[in-house]
Formats: structure tokens, C-alpha cells, sequence
């Protein structure tokens, strides 16, 4: 397992697996753009505004930070194979440590 990397950090890795990574959120276009390109990212990200897609994989609902409760999108992330089936969830997960624990999986 490959400690410490994020996915941007083993994207070529992802790639030489011929594994896509998709990031999604229900920030605006323009927003996901900005984000991108501060982060680096070589992967895309994907605006879901009306929540749609999150919905329908349940990752969105209560959250809190520092005693304050809110709605908002969960952490989550799934490995999907060629035919759209989920073959893994990954519910916590730690932006450190994802990447490695995923290459570990495919």
C-alpha cells in the first residue's frame, strides 16, 4: 500500500491500471474549475448542483464540524468496474491514505 500519497499524487499509477478517477460535488462548474486548478488535479471533477447523483448514492445528509450541524455531501468514495456495479464503498475516508488503499484493491 502506498502511505501518505493523495489521488492527484498517484494519478499516473491509477492510469497505468486503467483505472478513471472522477471527483463530484454540488459546487458549481466554475467553482469545481477554480478548486482543480488550485489543487492540481488531473482528474476531473464533475458538478452535481441539484444533488441528483449524490442522492442516489447516498452521500449527502447531517454532518457535523465543531458542535455545528448541517447538510452536506459525505466524504465517500466507490470503486466501479466497467459495467457500472460498485465492487467497493470506501466510507472513511482519509485524503492521506485513500490512494494507496485503493491501488491496493484494484
Amino acid at each position: 500500500m502506498v502511505e501518505g500519497q493523495k489521488l492527484r499524487d498517484e494519478f499516473q499509477n491509477f492510469k497505468n491500471k486503467n483505472t478513471v478517477i472522477l471527483g463530484m460535488s454540488a459546487d458549481s462548474v466554475k467553482r469545481q474549475k477554480n478548486f482543480a486548478d488550485k489543487q492540481e488535479f488531473q482528474y476531473q471533477l464533475l458538478s452535481d448542483t441539484d444533488k441528483s447523483t449524490i442522492l442516489a448514492y447516498e452521500a449527502w445528509g447531517k454532518k457535523k464540524f465543531m458542535g455545528r450541524e448541517y447538510e452536506g455531501v459525505f466524504r465517500y468514495s466507490y470503486l466501479i468496474d466497467e459495467n457500472g456495479m460498485i465492487e467497493k464503498a470506501y466510507e472513511k475516508v482519509k485524503v492521506k491514505e485513500h490512494a494507496g488503499e485503493v491501488l491496493a484493491d484494484i
